[in-house]
């Protein structure tokens, strides 16, 4: 009977190559894992946390913080940011230059980026404005209805807003997947403002005007949504994010700021704790 050596010795060969390729695998493998993502986020005051410490002084125009939602997501997840969200953002402004100095936010993106987030449309649809022109200091009915105006002949003018709007923001998508063809892009959506039935005088907003002013929002994050699904993005829920912690909650129980913040924040924006929330429900989507 032929010797079993050889074959034996070559088993144990091949076996030993093998061990020695996995180990060169496992220790290459961890510092490519390691290398960060480039990480572009695009949008609005949503995302720039005007008024929330430390202003991000790179941008002063923009009123943009180092501690909006983009930086949390970008420290969780260990990518390098570059975030040209600006306070005031219209979706044009994506490529064209804000205040006619600020930079189009679309060269940001390049063909290195892996990740993109967006949040833009509460200024394009007048939302912002709209919530301006709902306060009332006094109770009903020394005064006049933002919901009673806005959809008198039985219209919805947020909403038709909104759904004219709409098909913009899918353009937008399409132009930053051509910028960044192999980027995962994530629109994120607005956040719980005012709770059922408001909180007036807390917040000196109507109940049916509040509620009206939550649903305009609410039809807003839809549109995002929406438009996120039909050109391949991803969308993440801010109100979720922010639920139960709105401008009608405790001072130190917001997220998001009412007409008189309580905290460092502009009125009407999250504040550091709702970027924070934010930020950490995008980085989960990521990582998801």
């Amino acid at each position: 009977m032929p010797s079993r050596t050889p074959a034996r010795t070559a088993r144990r060969l091949a076996v030993a190559a093998g061990c020695a390729a996995l180990i060169s695998a496992a220790l290459v493998t961890p510092g490519r894992a390691a290398e960060p993502l480039d990480y572009v986020a695009l949008g609005d005051s949503f995302a720039a946390a005007p008024l929330v410490p430390a202003p991000d002084l790179a941008h002063p125009l923009c009123l943009a913080s180092r501690s909006g939602y983009p930086d949390v997501a970008a420290e969780r997840l260990g990518a390098e940011l570059d975030d040209v969200s600006c306070s005031g953002a219209k979706v044009g402004d994506l490529a064209g230059r804000q205040f006619g100095v600020v930079a189009p936010q679309y060269e940001a993106l390049g063909a290195d980026t892996d990740l993109v987030s967006l949040t833009v449309g509460g200024n394009d649809t007048n939302l912002v404005a709209a919530a301006l022109g709902c306060v009332n200091l006094a109770p009903e009915p020394l005064g006049s209805s933002c919901a009673d105006r806005y959809t008198k002949g039985g219209g919805d003018q947020l909403g038709e807003a909104v759904a004219a709007w709409a098909p913009q923001l899918g353009e937008a998508l399409d132009e930053i997947h051509r910028r960044a063809p192999r980027a995962r892009v994530f629109v994120v959506g607005y956040g719980d403002y005012i709770r059922p039935g408001g909180c007036w005088p807390t917040q000196p907003i109507w109940a049916r005007d509040g509620d009206y002013l939550q649903r305009s929002v609410d039809k807003l994050s839809a549109a995002l949504r929406d438009q996120a699904a039909a050109h391949g993005a991803s969308f993440v829920d801010a109100y979720a994010a922010t639920r139960g912690h709105d401008a009608c909650a405790a001072p130190g129980d917001r997220h998001l700021e009412g007409l008189v913040p309580s905290a460092p924040a502009a009125p009407l924006h999250p504040n550091g704790a709702g970027s924070k929330a934010v930020g950490e429900a995008l980085a989960r989507a990521v990582r998801g």
